[in-house]
């Protein structure tokens, strides 16, 4: 994220850095502009890939790959959340309730093609790869409402078993290890998606792939029966999501 997308039209290719697509985006509120289509322009102009604002350390772009637009979003609307109404506002931030419907397409040509990749990056590899976890968890407590309940942390080790061989506890030990974090008691949000990113990455590695599609099905399924909306209208699975990486981490 160092540079425009190439895609943007002339104008606001021409503008760069953080402060331009705050700037495009008050601009173009007080112009009367639809304020999400607005938001999504100044998103497609951003160009830092982290930061620190106003005490809070925010970073859109996991492992350099999946981009976190939500979060983006979250930032830009507090930054001129005076001119967006507060109802509005708030469904968005808090529930991930737009204003308005827009298609796909017309979402990528918003914030440009490369951060509409790297957004499905994020869809795929955070947002889907937490819901296949927590469907693999309802699996385990329907299995095991017959004969008695099943504490959560057995339910969830059980899950990671299943998907990714181990448990949460040795496999989060791993990905510390990997990236070199230190082996602390906590775990904030920010290292919570660096780590689901990185566990997607590693069952791609080491799950065939027919497995690898059919429990990302499972996990988007789980994501519409609990009301998760996206910009993925696709019951498929993209080839680039089973295209195993060469390496992890």
């Amino acid at each position: 994220m160092n540079k425009p997308d190439s895609d943007q039209n002339n104008t606001q290719s021409v503008i760069s850095g953080k402060e331009a697509a705050v700037q495009h985006l008050e601009d173009s509120l007080k112009n009367g502009r639809n304020w999400f289509v607005a938001l999504l322009e100044a998103i497609g102009l951003w160009t830092k890939a982290e930061e620190t604002y106003n005490g809070r350390s925010y970073r859109y772009l996991i492992s350099g790959e999946a981009f976190d637009w939500m979060l983006l979003a979250e930032r830009l609307c507090d930054t001129v959340g005076f001119l967006i109404p507060d109802t509005e506002k708030e469904a968005f931030v808090l529930y991930g309730q737009p204003p308005i419907n827009l298609a796909p397409e017309k979402f990528k040509e918003l914030v440009g093609t490369a951060k509409y990749h790297h957004y499905l990056n994020y869809f795929y590899g955070v947002t889907t790869e937490e819901a296949l976890v927590l469907a693999v968890e309802e699996e385990i407590y329907k299995e095991k409402r017959a004969w008695g309940y099943a504490r959560e942390d057995e339910a969830t080790n059980e899950a990671y078993r299943r998907i990714y061989g181990t448990t949460f506890s040795i496999l989060l030990r791993w990905f510390r290890t990997v990236k070199r974090l230190p082996n602390t008691r906590s775990i904030d949000l920010t290292e919570l998606k660096e780590f689901a990113y990185w566990r997607f990455k590693y069952r791609l590695k080491i799950c065939e792939k027919a497995k690898v599609a059919s429990d990302s099905r499972k996990a988007v399924s789980w994501l519409r029966e609990h009301g998760v909306t996206s910009y993925i209208q696709r019951h498929d699975i993209p080839e680039f999501i089973i295209d195993i990486p060469d390496d992890v981490g």
